[in-house]
């Protein structure tokens, strides 16, 4: 019996999740797409030949959120808003008494800090309320995720070494744009690194540490650079015998020269600073002027490689092991109107929200993706555009 679900956020992870919601109707009965600008969503909902309602909503609002709750009456929250609004959306869910899923971890507005801790503290609550929260449900983190679960499951005794390797071989033409909310992604890469090693986390200067990956699918070899990212966090917790865990992602010559030079001009401060006598921040205001990531679309040509490259022991034996997805920019446009990056973010918020509501993956509390059976997630991967690949050694 099919299902309601709300969707918060019409950016362009929201506009991938609500189509491919959109093509399980036989799930996902009935779609309601929210967001703080309404009539984003109805350019989405014009786009799919179902029936798709839409609201206006500013999820840091609970009361607000709450009051869309329970008119709606939804099966399941797929939040996919801004980070900073996880927590307020996440209260609504306990209020109302309905399950929660989002495909970032929550971040505090003042500072740029990857932590699952404020989440997992909700666990209790949730598990006394009776209900799910699965927390990071896109590619990374989420499917990488359940690649190192499937690994975990059948092809390692013990994990040792995982990296965690992103890669964006697209282009789309502009001198400086990002593929997901520049406000995001700035405070992402301009954060100090971090890896663990030994059972401690080590931090390094802001993209410091590089090397070359040779990525399959025709992309070649591209620089990759250290970054610090949430699924660290949970996958060293949910698998101790990883000795040492690594995030890495790539970035163009020129992505990194420009954003040296708004470092360096003071545009990447995410603290507020005087301007005509008001308070602006400034990497709010470059976000303004910066090209809107789900108008990149119809620019984008080209490929994104995203994988778990995986050390350990199986029988007695060290064993090697590589699996990833190769995602085409322009097959993702053709499809749902959004770029790779969207695309690979959205699907897997789908797919999660489809084990949920078919019971595929059940629990009272605050989850990550490890912590439950990969085989089904994996599957429908391969059914619903994101096939994926291995190698091994």
């Amino acid at each position: 019996m099919g299902k309601k679900v709300l969707i918060i956020g019409a950016g362009g992870v929201g506009q991938v999740v609500t189509h491919k919601c959109a093509q399980v109707p036989e799930i996902f009965e009935e779609i309601l797409l929210a967001s703080r600008t309404e009539s984003k969503c109805d350019k989405i909902a014009k786009q799919i030949s179902r029936k798709i309602k839409t609201a206006q909503i500013d999820a840091d609002n609970i009361r607000e959120t709450v009051e869309l709750i329970k008119s709606y009456k939804p099966d399941l929250l797929i939040n996919v808003a801004l980070p900073y609004q996880d927590l307020s959306v996440m209260e609504a869910c306990l209020e109302t008494g309905v399950e929660y899923l989002d495909t970032a971890n929550y971040e505090p507005k003042n500072e740029a800090k990857f932590c699952y801790k404020w989440q997992w503290d909700y666990h209790e609550r949730f598990k006394e309320k009776g209900i799910m929260a699965l927390l990071g449900s896109g590619f990374d983190p989420g499917v990488t995720n359940v690649y190192t679960a499937y690994a975990a499951k059948h092809h390692f005794d013990e994990m040792h070494e995982l990296d965690i390797i992103d890669c964006n071989a697209g282009d789309h033409g502009y001198p400086f744009a990002t593929n997901f909310n520049p406000e995001i992604n700035i405070r992402e890469v301009t954060q100090r690194g971090k890896y663990w090693e030994n059972g401690d986390w080590i931090e390094v200067d802001p993209m410091s540490v590089n090397r070359t990956y040779d990525f399959p699918g025709g992309i070649g070899e591209k620089k990759i650079y250290l970054l610090y990212h949430e699924e660290l966090e949970s996958l060293v917790r949910f698998f101790p015998s990883i000795r040492k865990g690594r995030f890495w992602m790539t970035f163009s010559d020129n992505y990194l020269k420009h954003l040296e030079v708004l470092e360096n001009v003071g545009m990447t401060r995410i603290d507020p600073v005087m301007y005509n006598g008001r308070e602006i921040i400034p990497l709010q205001f470059l976000k303004a002027v910066l090209p809107d990531p789900s108008s990149l679309g119809e620019r984008t040509k080209g490929k994104t490689c995203i994988g778990c490259h995986i050390k350990g022991v199986k029988d007695g034996k060290e064993k090697e092991y590589y699996v990833y997805n190769i995602c085409d920019h322009e097959e993702a446009y053709r499809e749902v109107g959004s770029q790779a990056v969207s695309y690979t973010t959205g699907v897997p918020a789908m797919i999660g929200a489809m084990m949920m509501l078919t019971g595929k993956w059940r629990g009272k509390g605050v989850f990550n993706m490890e912590q439950f059976d990969p085989d089904p997630f994996m599957e429908k991967l391969n059914i619903y555009g994101l096939p994926w690949k291995e190698k091994i050694w």
